[in-house]
């Protein structure tokens, strides 16, 4: 099995065949060597550490908030978070069950944050930076707006890969959008994501942070940790790729924000 198939057999795995019980395949993720060379597995133990755990006793339906604004994620010095702690408790703050989870994880960019942005806000083009995705699709009168939805593919070779997505914030001020999947054949239930873009300037450099929060249902037959770490890898993936590609864009010096118009 690729180290792909193994990665999303957490989302798409069904039940397991070979029993007559409804139990979930458990989560894979001890098989990703190939993770150790992108991705320190501290980040997702600091944010097991940083987020609410739940017992079975609790009440499944009793809410309570994240708090990702009293500790930083790893990556932001203290100076970056302080700076930043407003905007995560406006947008990266979420009520959920016993038997959600969630995380915050933040990205340093070396390139502007009209750059960032430009990349971020197309969301009828997640593959310019999101791994695993093969292609988006979007009705032929498409236009970017707040409860437009995207169908996404993911990788071949990969059982029940699709997602149907919609937008439900987009501040080209704020630089701040957030969607949530609604449908598709998947194990992420009533996931919700959050990312916002911020500049930075001092002592003559300028750089961005992307910071990127979701929840999402636990599944049955998984643990909280084993969701997090799933979802912390995926999202700390993306947000590496995004670097890489806007920090070309900048170097290339197509880093201005001319993208920045309407799409």
């Amino acid at each position: 099995m690729s180290d792909h198939s193994v990665l999303y057999s957490f989302i798409f795995s069904d039940t397991d065949t070979h029993h007559t019980s409804t139990h979930k395949k458990p989560f894979l993720f001890s098989k990703l060597p190939f993770l150790s060379s992108q991705i320190s597995l501290s980040l997702s133990a600091h944010a097991m550490d940083q987020t609410n755990s739940f017992s079975a006793e609790q009440d499944p339906t009793q809410t309570h908030p994240t708090r990702h604004h009293l500790e930083p994620p790893s990556g932001l010095t203290p100076e970056e978070f302080l700076d930043l702690k407003p905007s995560i408790m406006e947008h990266h703050t979420y009520s959920m069950t016993t038997r959600q989870c969630s995380s915050l994880l933040a990205q340093r960019i070396h390139a502007p944050p009209q750059a960032v942005w430009s990349v971020v806000r197309c969301f009828d083009n997640p593959q310019a930076y999101k791994h695993f995705i093969k292609s988006c699709h979007v009705k032929e009168d498409f236009q970017l707006v707040v409860g437009s939805t995207r169908d996404v593919n993911v990788i071949s070779g990969l059982p029940a890969a699709t997602s149907t997505e919609r937008l439900d914030l987009l501040d080209d001020d704020r630089h701040v959008i957030g969607f949530t999947i609604v449908g598709g054949e998947h194990r992420l239930r009533n996931y919700r994501s959050v990312t916002s873009v911020h500049g930075f300037e001092r002592d003559g450099k300028i750089w961005t942070v992307v910071l990127e929060s979701y929840v999402v249902d636990v599944p049955e037959g998984n643990t909280e940790e084993d969701t997090r770490l799933f979802a912390d890898t995926v999202v700390k993936l993306n947000l590496q790729k995004l670097a890489s590609v806007t920090e070309g864009m900048s170097a290339d010096g197509d880093g201005d924000g001319n993208r920045n118009g309407k799409s």
